[in-house]
């Protein structure tokens, strides 16, 4: 029976297993994030390469990163479970994790050539491929579980996901706070190692809170993982599956990392470009063969009108994950940094700060539950993680106010326009609805592409900005790109998500959504293909005053401009069809 319908097992109103899974994605989110903070700084400032080399491979890892859970819930869902999934992703993400800590000697520059340690560049590839396989076990089984301990009819199921999508923010806003500065101020093995630790912290909060999740994840037909397959029981035969799965994705790292394979048709493509293409040509080739062959008319309106919200899902992300791409880079190399330069403590706070303001509120959470189970009428652990809670929102204004910040810290602005902002579009969502005048899913779709290519506009004027006075534009133009940039995905996200469920064909629906993942996966190599007509020959050479720094905000802001200038484009052409996408609805609003 799910935990829902037990009233003793619940903590502020919902099942403990929730807070489980709630703190477990967290620090998931929270090692991911943190390691992608640092990743494109980390290949241009310590390995030295160029901006295209570090924004391939930041491509080829995002995209792998959102492929690989479609696998791994269909494995999950047949064989393996999502207790299992889940525990094995987590170990092979804390090795992951803690591999990027290995940094090797620094690349350094003889005459026109970058000499790079090859052995840690290994290290870091293999660490690259347990990172992807592990997301792509754990991330798709632990958002389930969360559906399954709640029953059906369960009114607080909605709060319940919002629950967790808070925790996801909050581990991306802790991660680029925590890792962003460790990494830049106290050298790039903290930053990566605090990313590794914070999911070993995940991986233990999951396997001490399994008894809360009440058999909700247990494997569907354990005697199937019981089966010999090629001599081995075929639970087995999964692991070890997926370690040798591990070989092929490191190579391809290497070869986008090294630029092997590559192939010129007019554009450039790394060997993972091309195999994404392949995929997204098969993709569409089966979505042609499934409208026209196997469709009612109804059916194949409403499919049509679902890829077409994916695509401009599709179009939305790519502008969007420029954030941890040319944003970042243009960030460090133009932007100021602090936000009250006159608070900051120059010389930083000290790194027990750090590790106090991320631990805090989940062994306050192990707190309360211990101790409820040993009082259970006791309101001292609810009053505990609340104070907790209080505690460790100053903490993080602390980090945000008196820490000097970096470019890859700044990454967290992004989760505090989330976490502010989500429950005010849940009101005026609810509040237009009741008067009739809720937008649907195509208008909200749209607004969000709008939002996003208006996002860019604040940091074109940055640039300008930069350029004609030689010398750092202000951070808060940043801030003001991230706000509107926010307002765009709130509008978009959950739409796209809840239009998969409503609008697919149930035979198909799990295929639909695993397009879905598949289009962010496209648009995390679109993003990074798109970065490189931003890339800087000599980054080190950018100097206040100088003629590189004109040079790099002149680039810079042509770049913003055309994205925003196309992102403009795409969301008129959509706004154009919205007639035709209501239509392709069929009712379902």
């Amino acid at each position: 029976m799910p935990a829902a319908d037990s009233r003793d097992d619940e903590f502020l109103g919902h099942p403990r297993g929730v807070y489980v899974c709630f703190f477990t994605e967290m620090w998931e989110r929270f090692s991911f994030y943190g390691m992608k903070a640092l990743l494109l700084l980390y290949l241009t400032k310590y390995h030295l390469f160029s901006d295209t080399g570090g924004l391939n491979l930041l491509g080829a890892y995002g995209g792998l990163v959102y492929c690989l859970p479609v696998l791994g819930g269909l494995v999950a869902d047949r064989w393996l479970g999502m207790r299992k999934a889940v525990v094995f992703g987590g170990v092979l993400l804390v090795l992951g994790h803690l591999g990027m800590a290995f940094e090797g000697e620094q690349a350094r520059r003889v005459g026109d050539a970058v000499v790079r340690d090859d052995t840690a560049l290994w290290v870091f590839y293999c660490s690259l491929a347990l990172i992807i396989m592990g997301v792509g076990f754990l991330k798709p089984n632990i958002s389930v579980i969360v559906g399954k301990l709640y029953a059906e009819d369960d009114p607080r199921r909605d709060s319940g996901f919002s629950l967790f999508y808070a925790g996801i923010n909050l581990g991306a806003m802790l991660a680029s706070l925590v890792c962003g500065v460790l990494g830049e101020t106290y050298g790039w093995k903290y930053g990566f190692g605090a990313a590794g630790i914070g999911m070993l912290a995940g991986l233990a909060m999951f396997l001490w809170g399994q008894k809360y999740l009440n058999g909700a994840a247990e494997p569907p037909r354990p005697e199937l993982l019981r089966e010999r397959v090629m001599g081995m029981p075929r639970e087995w035969a999964i692991y070890l599956g997926a370690l040798l799965g591990l070989a092929p994705v490191a190579a391809l790292m290497w070869a986008t990392g090294s630029d092997r394979f590559s192939l010129d048709i007019g554009v450039d493509l790394t060997l993972a470009q091309l195999l994404m293409l392949i995929v997204l040509a098969v993709v569409l080739s089966w979505f042609a063969r499934f409208v026209l062959r196997d469709c009612d008319k109804r059916e194949r309106g409403q499919m049509i009108t679902l890829m077409a919200l994916i695509f401009i899902a599709l179009v939305f992300y790519t502008l969007y994950e420029q954030t941890y791409g040319s944003w970042v880079v243009f960030t460090d190399r133009l932007l100021t940094k602090d936000f009250f330069p006159s608070l900051v403590l120059r010389e930083g706070l000290p790194l027990s700060y750090f590790v106090a303001s991320t631990l805090l509120l989940p062994a306050a959470f192990i707190l309360s539950c211990l101790w409820r189970e040993r009082s259970p009428g006791s309101k001292a652990p609810t009053a505990i993680f609340l104070l907790a809670a209080a505690v460790n929102l100053l903490m993080i204004i602390g980090m945000v106010v008196l820490q000097p910040q970096t470019a890859g810290s700044l990454t967290f602005i992004s989760g505090v326009f989330i976490l502010s902002l989500a429950p005010v579009f849940s009101w005026l969502w609810g509040w237009l609805g009741r008067r009739g005048r809720n937008p649907g899913k195509p208008f909200k779709s749209v607004i969000g592409l709008l939002f996003g290519a208006l996002s860019f506009l604040p940091l074109y004027l940055a640039a300008q900005a930069a350029g004609d006075s030689g010398t750092w534009a202000s951070v808060w133009w940043l801030v003001l790109a991230y706000a509107v940039l926010q307002v765009g995905e709130i509008c978009l996200y959950p739409v796209g998500l809840s239009a998969v469920t409503q609008l697919s064909v149930a035979r198909v629906a799990s295929l639909m959504m695993g397009t879905w993942f598949l289009a962010t996966a496209f648009s995390e190599l679109l993003a990074a293909k798109l970065g490189t007509l931003a890339s800087i020959d000599d980054p080190g050479a950018i100097a206040e005053h100088s003629a590189a720094w004109a040079s790099a905000a002149a680039t810079y802001g042509d770049y913003f401009l055309k994205l925003t200038l196309g992102g403009l484009g795409c969301a008129i052409l959509a706004a154009l069809c919205l007639p035709w996408l209501n239509r392709g609805m069929h009712g379902v609003k």
